[in-house]
């Protein structure tokens, strides 16, 4: 009984079948070990990223210069005493004229390249008289003489020269840095002016200012105008509004925008912070960002992002190779242990973290043909060491050499990988059909592996 029974268990195509499948299913553990390293890499890469970032100067979002008028409240409170508070309204400007022009360049971080740039951005524009407007919406007094006007800008570590405000030509102002509030800007400058006077009038100011990766704008303008032009020639255009104008060449990029009041929702002038509460109203966005708009440094090439993808697939590339040593070992009548299965499943699983290392030194294509170099080579002599017939080593390797084929021209078509790997699997699924046709799996299951109705001749 027991002779009957190991001898079913080494010929048994059913069990073996089994056992390859919970081998798949085992070597699902390293393959997801091999995921998270690529995720801690990545990780180690933006940690270097923001180093680098926070010394030269974060992701900048540029607000527009903004009028800030306090006004004072009387509160009674529960002890009957009197408390006052400072509240502010505030005014966004008429017209914005923003012209910009991007320097980026590239910095190594160890292993790691940042992206960083330089902005010359020139803010023209003007503000009309609201302040009546203002007044009938609060029984308040509006502290003219108490006002201040205010920038935001999401980083004042990239400032590289002092900031001046000039009003109609002739008065000049220094902004100081912080703001009175934070009502519309977390981050910024400031400087205190008496609109007792005069609270229309045209303004200018320039920056220089250093970031890294993006660069945003605040359409607080009624007729909010910018136009960038940079020497990166890989721009992604990103935030609630796309360019109405973009041009990409080989040697930069240009884009427009043109946004109008009516575009987003929130009015020209308001009480606290009015702005985050109609974005919240109409998006449920608390940060006041939801109308900010600009674009994004991305690199070329993002190894980490092609590894990824790459090892998504590693799962359907251990099943692939699997089945097709099994057909191998179906056809030429050759054993193969389940330990050696999992030494060619380890084998594939090896060839990602080969691919993730050497990526880490020279570009993506150069450590993917390596890695399938090595990786081909070593199963294929183990092949040979098992199996000793060199006509079928030779196939495994054409086999394996294919599919590394196949699963890069996946990853380089994005666009149609879907496509392309649809197609694939039925064109390998057909072949398989197609060679095991005449295999009569009954009598493979219930003898040993020599008997067979009309089987394929075997590859020696």
């Amino acid at each position: 009984m027991s002779s009957n029974f190991n001898t079913w268990a080494r010929t048994s195509i059913t069990l073996k079948l089994v056992i390859i499948g919970i081998l798949v299913l085992v070597l699902l553990i390293p393959t997801n070990m091999v995921q998270n390293l690529i995720q801690e890499r990545e990780t180690t890469r933006d940690s270097a990223v923001s180093e680098v970032a926070s010394k030269w100067g974060m992701d900048q979002t540029i607000g527009t210069p903004i009028i800030s008028i306090p006004y004072y409240t009387v509160v009674v409170n529960a002890n009957n005493q009197k408390e006052t508070y400072r509240n502010y309204a505030h005014i966004l400007p008429d017209d914005i004229k923003i012209k910009t022009k991007l320097v980026p360049s590239t910095k190594k971080r160890g292993l790691y390249e940042v992206v960083l740039y330089n902005t010359q951005v020139s803010i023209l524009g003007s503000f009309k008289s609201e302040i009546q407007n203002l007044q009938q919406k609060t029984s308040n007094t509006l502290r003219l003489d108490q006002a201040c006007i205010q920038l935001g800008i999401s980083d004042l570590k990239g400032l590289k020269d002092v900031v001046q405000f000039n009003m109609d030509g002739t008065d000049t102002f220094e902004f100081n840095p912080g703001v009175p509030n934070t009502d519309i800007y977390n981050s910024g400058m400031s400087f205190p002016i008496d609109l007792t006077a005069k609270d229309a009038f045209a303004f200018s100011c320039n920056l220089n200012l250093n970031g890294s990766t993006s660069l945003h704008f605040q359409p607080y303008g009624k007729k909010t105008m910018v136009e960038l032009t940079t020497t990166w020639a890989n721009p992604s255009y990103q935030g609630a509004f796309l360019p109405d104008t973009s041009i990409t060449t080989e040697t930069g990029s240009y884009a427009r925008w043109k946004i109008l009041q009516l575009n987003r929702n929130y009015p020209q002038y308001g009480f606290g912070d009015f702005i985050r509460q109609s974005e919240r109203a109409a998006a449920n966005i608390t940060d006041g960002q939801a109308s900010s708009f600009g674009l994004r440094l991305i690199l070329p090439v993002d190894q980490y992002q092609k590894i990824t993808r790459s090892a998504k697939y590693s799962i359907m590339f251990i099943l692939l190779t699997v089945v097709a040593f099994f057909f191998v070992e179906i056809i030429n009548k050759k054993k193969i242990h389940p330990i050696q299965y999992l030494l060619i499943g380890f084998g594939i699983v090896l060839f990602y973290v080969l691919l993730l290392s050497i990526s880490e030194h020279t570009n993506f294509e150069t450590a993917y043909w390596i890695s399938c170099a090595g990786i081909v080579l070593l199963i294929s002599l183990y092949t040979q060491s098992m199996l000793r017939k060199i006509k079928v080593t030779l196939l495994i390797a054409a086999i394996l050499s294919t599919l590394y084929v196949f699963f890069y021209a996946l990853l380089q078509l994005q666009d149609f990988s879907l496509l392309m790997g649809s197609i694939g699997l039925f064109i390998i699924l057909a072949v398989t059909m197609y060679l095991t046709r005449n295999i009569d799996w009954y009598k493979e299951d219930n003898s040993s592996t020599e008997n067979f109705s009309a089987a394929p001749e075997s590859l020696d």
